[in-house]
């Protein structure tokens, strides 16, 4: 009986062959290329069947690692950012809310204000978008390659409250100055405590100049003496986030209140009609 192959058939390996592929493979899990050493026999297969050069098919092998360790990678800086939702710039309404300049927001989301050491300050009322904003752009930020972190006022005050009774306060500054770009949702919400507004001053004066900040108020500049519970800190403060800034002042519904007012007029339709499922 004899055996017959077809012009497309795949030679089969010699011995030699065989063991040059075991090396290959071995050299790649020992480097810890293993997505690379993964696709090794995927990517040989379609060498051969495309009759790629040797060095297309190992930018193939690598492109294929290279793309995973970036996914890797990303996947880790979205964890420590502990952004608050998965909201996205894209699903941002500006129809809804035209005080917002989508250009703005746009040019924003290349994150060129990262590299000047630029801050943004997001003002306005409740349900108008800025955590929306805040997030999406976080959010770009780490897809971006830049170490992000998302907080919100109040829990940045306790969390400085704790360190200082721990004896961690050096080393809370330290990590609030790591980030490339600190987002702190929510200032005046609350009101804070003398010990906070000193440590929300710290944070923002340690960052001065070389690293950005993103913040988002539901109060005027102008009453931020009110909210710190001091006049003097208010203006350190106000000094140091604004004279490198860009400023978002948004006015308009709150989208929560909108689709409340939707959800309730489709209740009384449906009462009205006896469509009401």
């Amino acid at each position: 009986m004899t055996t017959t192959t077809t012009d497309d058939a795949p030679p089969p390996a010699t011995p030699a062959e065989n063991s040059r592929y075991q090396q290959l493979r071995a050299h790649l899990t020992t480097l810890k290329l293993l997505d690379a050493a993964a696709a090794l026999p995927a990517v040989l297969d379609q060498a051969r069947a495309e009759n790629l050069t040797m060095t297309a098919a190992l930018e193939r092998l690598l492109r294929i690692e290279v793309t995973a360790t970036e996914a890797r990678r990303l996947a880790g800086r979205l964890r420590f950012a502990c952004l608050p939702t998965d909201a996205t710039l894209e699903e941002f309404d500006y129809d809804a809310q035209p005080g917002v300049d989508p250009r703005l927001v746009n040019d924003l989301a290349s994150c060129r204000y990262l590299e000047s050491a630029t801050n943004v300050l997001m003002i306005g009322p409740p349900g108008v978008g800025k955590t929306m904003l805040a997030t999406g752009l976080a959010r770009k930020a780490a897809e971006a390659g830049y170490r992000t972190y998302f907080t919100t006022a109040a829990d940045l005050a306790a969390r400085c409250h704790r360190a200082a009774i721990e004896g961690r306060w050096a080393t809370t500054m330290r990590f609030y100055a790591g980030p490339t770009l600190l987002a702190i949702d929510e200032l005046g919400y609350l009101p804070l405590p003398a010990e906070a507004a000193s440590a929300l001053f710290q944070v923002v004066a340690q960052r001065y100049l070389k690293t950005s900040i993103i913040l988002t108020t539901n109060r005027p500049v102008t009453s931020w003496g009110e909210v710190l519970g001091d006049n003097m800190v208010a203006a350190a403060l106000l000094d140091r986030l604004l004279h490198r800034s860009v400023v978002l002042d948004i006015a308009g519904d709150s989208y929560r209140l909108r689709d409340h007012h939707a959800r309730t007029d489709k209740i009384r339709a449906g009462t009205r009609t006896g469509t009401l499922r």
